[in-house]
């Protein structure tokens, strides 16, 4: 039975095998055979999203020796370019939410000691607005990070120039966005709290409170 986002419930029995596949002796019948390989389905439940109070209380990061505090500072500090660049690129806020819980995930999966918050928040950036149909090219993400970073350090905004440091920067992003793909299993479908809090304002008939809106937004 199809699931959300395509993906196979657990089990479901599997489709039945197209005209020359074979099926192999031994293995699961979960998943989809595919030649003489069997891939599994994904499956998408709140064990997958929700992440338990061991892994929050001990992260990788803290694990490798990282103190709780700066990683911490480090967590707000990629969230804080990502909705910073969001801004520069037009994006909606939905798709901005999306990129920092992408981002969270990842650094829950991973640690901030092994990977650059940079490429990752870029990475997310970019993932999130595919996600959310806003889609922007990697350039123009390279190019908004590019800005905020010239914009921390005071300097003359300056356009980043094409060469093989541009080259390999893009290179970067692309691995970095597949590995938040494949750490998170694919599944980064997100459901937001945004239409709920709109739609409580209206019942309590507060969507005129402009501070009130704007604070719970």
């Amino acid at each position: 039975e199809p699931a959300v986002g395509g993906a196979m419930k657990k089990g479901s029995p599997p489709p039945p095998a197209a005209a020359g596949q074979l099926r192999i002796p031994g293995e699961a019948e979960e998943g989809i055979l595919i030649g003489f390989k069997r891939y599994s389905g994904v499956l998408l439940t709140l064990d997958n999203c929700l992440l338990p109070d061991e892994r929050l209380s001990r992260s990788p990061s803290a694990e490798q020796g990282l103190p709780m505090d700066v990683e911490e500072q480090l967590r707000k500090q990629g969230c804080e370019l990502i909705q910073a660049a969001g801004i520069l690129l037009r994006l909606p806020q939905v798709a901005m939410a999306t990129g920092q819980i992408l981002f969270q995930r990842f650094f829950y999966c991973k640690s901030f000691i092994r990977h650059c918050v940079e490429n990752v928040a870029m990475a997310c950036v970019h993932l999130a607005s595919k996600i959310e149909e806003e889609p922007r090219r990697v350039r123009d993400v390279i190019n908004v990070f590019h800005r905020l970073k010239q914009d921390r350090k005071c300097g003359v905004p300056a356009p980043l120039p094409l060469d093989g440091s541009y080259v390999n920067m893009k290179n970067q992003v692309i691995v970095a966005e597949r590995r938040v793909l494949k750490e998170l299993g694919f599944c980064v479908h997100v459901k937001h709290p945004h239409k709920i809090i709109v739609m409580y304002l209206q019942v309590l008939e507060c969507e005129k409170n402009t501070q009130l809106v704007q604070t719970a937004w």
